[in-house]
Parts: structure tokens; C-alpha cells; sequence
């Protein structure tokens, strides 16, 4: 006698469809992105970066503040966009009025041109940063605020408001299935990792093996942080990459946040100006993360999951403060020259 198959209930149905979304986005070919900074006196015009950002067939940017003459270049342009709230700026979107006011003056005009796709409320908020702690308390309230006045916009869904964070939050890194939050990381981001989960927006993470491995070179292989190391260590990890996207995606699994993606939102090696940073590195470390990235390998606790990243960054900026490498983390130089010939396709 024939077995008969039932028809599948509702929550059955649901769980397929869910399945179903799952595989789509995990066989996903994700594409590469670029930081704009713009801290450089010999930089080229805004419509001239989106066209040589057209021409290399980059399709993202993110800006480090709202800025019209990006908006007007990126018109009809395609290029995703991440625009960030700068961290001088959050205090005064603590404000729902004032953040209703940023998203109609620097959002809405553009929205139906420009595709936006995210809003980083805040970069690298960490009380153990003393450039950045004075900023955690306005986090989540500017994050809450700006994220309503997307959806009072009519924008929810399309454009994500979130904000970008980076390694320096974590402790228990290695292996990095025991990544966690630090005890002074933890006031803020477990309710931005909380606030995530219930929007179903990303978290943004820079990742940056250079730093990694500058701080630690006794112990971290060259080759593991430049993606030319064949043979996995004890821990699983080929790449030091993997190893440090995997540890916030543990930390943002024990906040509570099992299902909340991330992007990487900055991620690049310095030319000049430091310890390993040279013109044959920087060109290894950018040919071998697209090559991973375009691969959708994922990583092993992701395997198969696209991984949505930006380059930082554009140009060499030549008025960037700080360390001396930060003037030189450019795919390009400011006579849009290519240094690396990077095949972003």
C-alpha cells in the first residue's frame, strides 16, 4: 500500500518558505564595497570617485557622514550606500524630533535616487576607548530614534539602521567560538545585539587582521593574516579573517543575537607608514580577501554565508590623523591611479 503524504501544515509551509530564504541569501554572490573618506587635500571630485567606482565595478560605498555631494553623484547609480551618523552627531538624535529632522533632511530627498541600505548610528563606541566612551550613552537611544524615523518615512525594511563596532569589544578570541563581549563592552552592545535581533537588521563589524597581527607578530603567522596559509591551525582557521569575524559572531550569539548577520563594514592593510605595511602585503591581503569573499566559502561557524564587505578605503588621505599608516589604506591614489589592479567583478 502507498504511503500517503499529507499536505503540510501552515507552520510547515512557513519553515520551507524560511529555508528557502535561507538558501537564497546563502548562495548569494556578495559584492565589494569601499570606505569614501575624504580627509585629503588632493582628492578627486565626488562624481568623479562614483564613476571610477562604476568603472571598477565596485557596488557599495560607505560615507562617514551625510553628504549631498555623494548623494547627488550616486543618483541612479545602484551603488548601496551605508551613511554613518558621525559620533559628535549621536547626542543630538537622542532627540526623536531631531532624528526625524537628520532622516527627512539628509534621506528622504535622496531615497528614491540613491540606494541606501544602511545607517551606522555610531563607529566604534566602546567605554574602554578613550576617544569613543564618552559617546555610549547615546547609542541606543539616537539607534532607536533613527530606526523609527526611517519607518515614519515609509523606508523600514529597505534602509536598516544599526551601528559598527569592531574587534577591540571582544575578549576570548581564540578559539573563536569562545569570542564574548568584555565585561566593558557589555552595557552597550547587548542591547544593540538585542535591538538588532527584534529589527532584523545587521550589525556592522570593521575587522582588520594588520592590526591584529602588528600587535601580535610572535604568534600570528604572516601568511595566517595575508590568507596564504594552507594548512588550518588547531583552532580550524586558515585566515585570521575568519578567525576574527567568527569571534564577534559568537559574542553577538551570547548577547542574544544567534541570527543577527554581519557585515563587515571596514576591512583593509596600510601601504606605507608602520610595521608590515608595504605595497606587496596590502596587494596580497586585498587580491586574497575578494577572492575569499567573492568564493562564499563563509566561514566555519558560517560556512556558506556570503559576507557583505567594504574595503577601507578609497584614496590615501593625506590629512588623516593618528597612526602613520592610517594615510595610507587607499585602493587607489588621489590621481585615481589603481595600486593593487584589484579585480572587484
Amino acid at each position: 500500500m502507498a504511503l500517503q503524504h499529507p499536505l503540510p501544515c501552515k507552520s510547515s509551509m512557513a519553515a520551507l518558505i524560511l529555508l528557502l530564504v535561507g538558501l537564497l541569501h546563502i548562495t548569494e554572490v556578495e559584492s565589494i564595497g569601499v570606505c569614501y573618506g575624504k580627509n585629503g587635500n588632493n582628492l578627486p571630485s565626488e562624481t568623479d570617485t562614483i564613476n571610477l567606482m562604476k568603472s571598477n565595478g565596485i557596488r557599495g560605498l560607505r560615507v562617514y557622514a551625510a553628504d549631498p555631494p555623494v548623494f547627488n553623484a550616486a543618483r541612479g547609480s545602484n551603488l548601496a550606500v551605508i551613511v554613518d551618523v558621525s559620533n559628535p552627531k549621536l547626542q543630538e538624535l537622542t532627540d526623536p524630533a531631531r532624528a526625524k529632522a537628520w532622516v527627512q533632511a539628509n534621506i528622504v530627498p535622496y531615497a528614491n535616487a540613491v540606494n541606501f541600505k544602511y545607517i551606522a548610528v555610531g563607529n566604534e563606541v566602546f567605554a574602554g576607548n578613550p576617544d569613543t566612551a564618552r559617546y555610549v550613552n547615546f547609542v541606543m537611544p539616537a539607534l532607536r530614534n533613527v530606526h523609527n524615523a526611517l519607518a515614519a518615512a515609509g523606508l523600514q525594511g529597505k534602509i536598516k539602521a544599526t551601528t559598527a563596532t569592531y574587534s577591540a569589544v571582544l575578549t576570548n578570541t581564540y578559539p573563536p567560538n569562545q569570542g564574548v563581549f568584555r565585561d566593558d563592552a557589555k552595557g552597550l552592545m547587548n542591547p544593540v545585539v538585542q535591538f538588532l535581533a527584534q529589527t532584523g537588521n545587521p550589525l556592522l563589524a570593521n575587522i582588520y587582521p594588520y592590526f591584529s597581527y602588528r600587535g601580535n607578530p610572535s604568534q600570528i603567522p604572516l601568511s595566517y593574516a595575508l590568507f596564504t596559509e594552507r594548512n588550518p591551525n588547531p583552532a580550524g582557521y586558515r585566515n585570521l579573517f575568519d578567525a576574527l569575524l567568527d569571534s564577534m559572531y559568537a559574542a553577538v550569539q551570547k548577547a542574544g543575537g544567534p541570527n543577527v548577520p554581519i557585515v563587515v563594514s571596514e576591512t583593509g592593510w596600510p601601504s606605507a607608514g608602520g610595521f608590515a605595511a608595504t605595497t606587496q602585503n596590502a596587494a596580497t591581503y586585498y587580491r586574497n580577501l575578494i577572492s575569499h569573499v567573492k568564493g562564499n566559502a563563509g566561514t566555519p561557524l558560517k560556512p556558506g554565508r556570503s559576507i557583505e564587505t567594504y574595503l577601507f578605503a578609497m584614496y590615501d588621505e593625506n590629512l588623516k590623523g593618528g597612526d602613520a599608516v592610517e594615510k595610507n589604506f587607499g585602493v587607489f591614489r588621489p590621481d585615481k591611479s589603481s595600486k593593487y589592479q584589484l579585480n572587484f567583478n
